[in-house]
């Protein structure tokens, strides 16, 4: 069955790239600690989510905010060298080569497509043709914004002159998709590339074309 919508905003990291989650996870095991460590502080620290907070909306560089994370760290007894934190747990992130196909799949049918990233480090993008891939990019230390706000959401549907109700956001965290949903975006929660297009195919319309049968 499909639905009524016609534009798709897809998430970077996790989406476009494999899990953001494991690269943390990775992150802690060539530290020697526990795999969930990393991340698990970023989440439960006061000062290190405030700090992410601040770098994801640009108001500091990576190296402040890598600094201050280190100190989170050190405070739970793990040392680490702050100088290119951000950069060793992005060395862990891969390209998503079934989703980037999507991404082009959904273009080539002409259908509006924007990225829509919370930044993390000022290199993270490296390797990628953003401009190529997408309609219109909305980075959240761009726009001094980050997902979930609502209004990062209302940017990228203003730049793309489309109503918020016409729109389906592809995001790895569901508290981002909740964000969406506050204006009527549609939200799939994206595991892998087969399930992400099972997902647009219920929800877009016209639907999306079957890429074994296309000539």
């Amino acid at each position: 069955m499909n639905g009524q919508r016609s534009v798709v905003l897809v998430d970077f990291g996790g989406v476009l790239t494999s899990s953001l989650v494991e690269a943390f996870a990775e992150l802690g095991r060539s530290w020697g600690t526990a795999p969930e460590l990393p991340l698990h502080v970023l989440a439960t620290d006061p000062r290190a989510s405030a700090l992410l907070v601040k770098h994801e909306e640009g108001a500091i560089e990576q190296e402040e905010f890598e600094e201050g994370y280190a100190a989170s760290l050190a405070q739970r007894g793990v040392t680490v060298s702050p100088v290119g934190l951000v950069d060793r747990l992005q060395a862990f992130l891969r390209p998503d080569s079934a989703m980037l196909d999507l991404v082009a799949e959904l273009r080539a049918q002409g259908r509006p497509v924007a990225l829509v990233s919370n930044a993390l480090g000022r290199d993270c993008y490296a390797g990628y043709d953003l401009p190529a891939l997408f309609d219109e990019i909305v980075v959240s230390s761009e726009v001094g914004i980050r997902k979930p706000s609502r209004r990062i959401y209302e940017i990228a549907c203003e730049r793309l002159q489309v109503e918020p109700t016409d729109a389906v956001m592809v995001d790895d965290l569901r508290h981002n998709l909740d964000g969406a949903a506050r204006i009527g975006i549609a939200g799939i929660l994206h595991t892998d590339a087969t399930r992400t297009r099972r997902g647009l195919e219920d929800l877009l319309s016209p639907p999306i074309q079957d890429h074994h049968t296309r000539s």
